[in-house]
């Protein structure tokens, strides 16, 4: 009921997202026959449907590499993530994990859901890895024995300062955004970025998730695990917790427009990196994330709903992103479309608004200066034509009959088969 609510009120995401479930259907069909390969695949799309669809449309070669190299960085994560793991058991896996991916016989039981079923098979994965190319390989063992050490060193230290912040998300996501170039670069069809606006990359979409997830990540069970750094909440509260409280609600909006302000530091590096791609699978697998980060914190920026559940954008409009997104053109117009709205809801009490305007008005003066702003289809909602949900209704209405009078059939003919 929600999701056709939300189609009624954005007319303009049905066709989205009938394309996006019907690009759906069409990637689960392509998961290989060999054991291990069809495992690691149908995990993809377990941990991650967004990222199944993108990473598909990458050359065969390429697509393995990041299947596994994303696996890999999620099992690695899975282990970080388990707060019922003690610290002296949790450090030594985290800082060998580079050397586990070589054998087919490792595995550790943590996680839950679809994650413990990652970790209690990763054998699939390790067999994965060693069937692919000796540069592929090395890109991943060492991103993850860089990342694993990293992730070490911050079970035992807490996120201080914001200088401690930015390391932190260098090991859990700028690795990979560097990981990810060096792959684009073994496979031929890439040249090999520069260290800074690679991991600029990866701490734009953390940041964005770190924002996103305070309440999940303050209500973690058995404990919490906080990445907000204490330079920045210290400012409005005496404990990171008390951001949830109703009573502490301006403090917390402030914190949090602060922390979506110092994630924007990182948008002018993001678009060069995205400006320099050539091979278009690539460059749309690397655009796709980084819009949906500046839609999340444009939704998220001064919503006290951040911390009162769960706040990420319809998925209707996830897949309007994944249908418009085809060129740079593309990317500049979402980029300053969802500035624009950011822009909007700031504040000039805002303790942090001069800070904000003048890095959202930075990022906009890199996309019009493209000159690729005129005609474009705009992401704001004011903007959308508007059709009769009556007729949004019949088209719903038309779709589950001919939807049951086919899986009828399909029932009918399975019967007379047997």
């Amino acid at each position: 009921m929600g999701s056709l609510k939300a189609v009624l009120k954005h007319p303009d995401d049905f066709y989205p997202l009938l394309k996006l479930k019907m690009a759906a259907k069409k990637a689960e069909k392509q998961i290989p026959a060999e054991p291990h390969w069809g495992f690691c695949y149908s995990m993809l799309h377990k941990v991650s449907r967004s990222f199944a669809l993108v990473i598909q449309q990458l050359n065969p070669e390429l697509r393995d590499a990041v299947c596994i190299f994303y696996l890999v960085l999620r099992a690695l994560d899975t282990v970080e993530d388990d707060t019922s793991i003690d610290a002296e058991i949790k450090v030594p896996i985290l800082i060998a994990f580079h050397q586990h991916i070589y054998d087919r016989d490792w595995h550790f039981a943590c996680g839950t859901k679809e994650y413990k079923v990652l970790m209690d098979q990763f054998h699939h994965v390790s067999a994965a890895f060693l069937e692919l190319k000796k540069g592929y390989q090395e890109a991943i063992e060492d991103i993850t024995l860089r990342m694993g050490a990293g992730m070490a060193k911050f079970i035992c230290k807490e996120v201080e300062t914001i200088d401690d912040y930015d390391e932190y998300c260098h090991y859990v996501a700028g690795l990979v955004g560097l990981g990810l170039s060096k792959l684009f670069h073994a496979s031929g069809t890439e040249k090999l970025f520069p260290d800074s606006i690679s991991n600029s990359m990866g701490l734009f979409l953390q940041k964005t998730n770190i924002i996103r997830d305070y309440l999940e990540d303050i209500n973690e069970i058995p404990k919490s695990r906080m990445f907000w750094p204490r330079e920045i909440w210290s400012k409005y509260v005496n404990k990171l917790e008390e951001l949830k409280y109703e009573e502490n609600s301006e403090k917390a909006v402030q914190c949090l427009n602060d922390m979506v302000t110092n994630a924007l530091i990182h948008i002018e590096d993001c678009l060069k990196y995205m400006s320099e791609l050539r091979d278009p699978a690539i460059f749309k697998f690397c655009a796709i994330p980084q819009i949906m980060a500046i839609g999340t914190l444009a939704l998220c920026y001064n919503n006290i709903e951040v911390f009162r559940g769960v706040v990420k954008m319809r998925r209707g409009l996830t897949a309007k992103v994944i249908d418009r997104t085809k060129t740079m053109a593309d990317v500049y117009r979402a980029f300053y479309d969802f500035s624009s709205i950011l822009k909007a809801k700031v504040n000039m009490n805002d303790p942090n608004a001069k800070t904000t305007i003048t890095r959202i008005e930075a990022a906009q003066k890199i996309c019009k200066d493209s000159g690729t702003l005129s005609n474009r289809r705009s992401y704001i909602v004011d903007s959308e034509p508007s059709y009769s949900p009556a007729l949004i209704a019949l088209i719903f209405i038309i779709l589950a009959i001919l939807y049951a009078y086919l899986h009828a059939n399909r029932t009918n003919k399975f019967k007379v088969t047997l």
